[in-house]
């Protein structure tokens, strides 16, 4: 059956460096797939070509069957198919609210409208008290926060979120995780990069872990913590022996 997302072999290179090699995975309606491997794996960068800030080498990315090749990220954005960032990047002169706004622009051009759904997406992401906040304030749980009500305004349906509990206090990754589940049950796919394992493993359908650009294993949570090629790749074959 074919998934609302489909990486075929996807390739990216920079000078003699592959940062992917020959990728594939595709995901089905409304699910979350978790994204894990160590650092230098390529997940950044499959996020990058997947919406449109890297160039593939070779290989394509199908979106409900259309080809992304050639389109730009935000044409691409305004297909749905929308990111978070590992190091967010909020506009510093501007409040809160007028960040998220920017964002919800993508898809109206009524201030107003773009307004509305601005507040009620921080509202969703527990920042309903910072509308009027400077954004250069933000700690980084909140710019983490603030990160994905930006996407929440565009109204996605697609979701690819990098390390969103990375520089959150560890009293709030569950409700982070909750309002996870909360956008997933609301109809929304969700592909996450995370390296809190345990938290990822306890939201995802799947996992697909890949090391040094290449996808090394694909399937059930539970499966892919146990997968030998991944201990060997986070500890070294040493430690993983041991």
């Amino acid at each position: 059956m074919e998934g609302v997302l489909e990486v075929s072999d996807v390739s990216v290179s920079f000078g003699g460096l592959a940062a992917l090699s020959n990728v594939s995975f595709s995901v089905a309606n409304h699910e979350i797939l978790g994204v894990i491997g160590p650092n230098g794996a390529g997940k950044s960068t499959l996020f990058g070509t997947i919406c449109g800030d890297i160039a593939a080498s070779s290989g394509q990315v199908r979106l409900k069957g259309h080809p992304l090749s050639g389109k730009s990220s935000h044409d691409i954005a305004r297909l749905g198919l929308v990111r978070t960032f590992q190091t967010p990047r909020p506009f510093s002169s501007m409040t809160f609210l007028e960040n998220v706004t920017v964002a919800a622009l993508t898809h109206t051009n009524n201030m107003k409208i773009a307004r509305q759904r601005s507040e009620v997406a921080l509202i969703r992401v527990g920042l309903g008290d910072c509308f009027d906040r400077p954004s250069s304030g933000a700690s980084t749980g909140q710019r983490k926060r603030l990160d994905i009500a930006r996407t929440l305004a565009t109204e996605p349906h697609i979701l690819l979120l990098d390390e969103p509990l990375g520089g959150v206090d560890p009293g709030s990754i569950e409700e982070v995780l909750g309002l996870l589940r909360q956008i997933r049950s609301e109809g929304v796919t969700l592909i996450v990069i995370e390296h809190n394992l345990e938290a990822l493993a306890d939201i995802a359908d799947r996992l697909i872990a890949m090391t040094l650009g290449r996808k090394i294993a694909d399937g059930l949570p539970a499966d892919v913590m146990r997968d030998e090629t991944l201990i060997r790749a986070y500890l070294g074959d040493d430690n993983a022996a041991a």
